[in-house]
């Protein structure tokens, strides 16, 4: 009797599924302009425009605004758009189909990967022509790797949200993660100049850990090193995973 072994779904589901899920994004103008014009709107006008063509502003900022730039593709992308889809049932419908759960999420991730790189180039780009940012390719490449990699903990964040939230509490909440870890995580503004208690708060945030790896990444002299923050935000995204995992498998019950 000739027994047929099962290999696990073909790559082509996961491929199709990413792609699905960056053009629906792609059509909504209320998920383009915050995820990809703002952060590029605010890098020309507060790191370029306010700072009299400072490279080394220009500098600081790239790398800070960067991270920002992960964070609403992350947040919105996971938190909100789950919740929207569970409220309509289209989480259940996808469950119940032979679409893997895997491939659901990771083509998510996948979309703000994407648009978060799609962001992250046009600020790049902006550096270069008007704030004078001059950075050697290694440099480059470190602080791509970091923007890009900014994506996991946010959307593992955002994930949990959209897990457990209705729609409108989740666009709430992520609205006020997303201003918490701008503000208080150093993105928009240097942590040394924000009060003490933001500084000691700010250790919590996934978003001044990979802030101040970019910061390093740019040849920025920083107070703490690179293993110290590495650590912080393993352990950060550890958390972040938990309660993204729970919150999955909270739903399916």
């Amino acid at each position: 009797m000739m027994t047929i072994a099962y290999i696990g779904p073909p790559r082509g589901i996961y491929a199709r599924e990413a792609w699905a899920e960056i053009l629906k994004s792609w059509r909504l103008p209320q998920f383009i302009l915050p995820t990809i014009v703002l952060p590029v709107a605010f890098y020309g006008l507060f790191a370029i425009a306010m700072s009299d063509g400072n490279a080394g502003t220009a500098t600081y900022a790239l790398a800070t605004f960067g991270v920002f730039a992960a964070i609403g593709p992350s947040l919105f992308g996971f938190g909100a758009g789950i919740a929207d889809e569970r409220a309509a049932n289209l989480i259940e419908l996808k469950r119940v189909s032979p679409l893997p759960g895997a491939a659901y999420l990771a083509a998510k991730v996948t979309a703000s990967g994407v648009f978060t790189g799609v962001a992250v180039l046009a600020i790049y780009a902006l550096g270069l022509a008007a704030g004078g940012v001059r950075l050697g390719m290694g440099q480059w490449l470190a602080l791509f790797a970091i923007h890009i990699g900014s994506v996991v903990p946010f959307a593992l964040i955002g994930l949990g949200i959209g897990m457990r939230m209705s729609a409108k509490g989740a666009i709430a909440a992520a609205n006020l993660l997303f201003l918490a870890f701008c503000v208080l995580g150093g993105l928009w503004f240097p942590i040394d100049q924000l009060p003490g208690w933001i500084g000691a708060l700010a250790w919590v945030l996934p978003s001044y850990h990979l802030g101040e790896l970019a910061l390093i990444a740019t040849g920025l002299p920083r107070e703490h090193g690179v293993w110290l923050h590495l650590a912080c935000l393993a352990g950060l995204t550890l958390a972040a995973g938990a309660f993204a995992l729970t919150g999955w498998r909270r739903s399916a019950a």
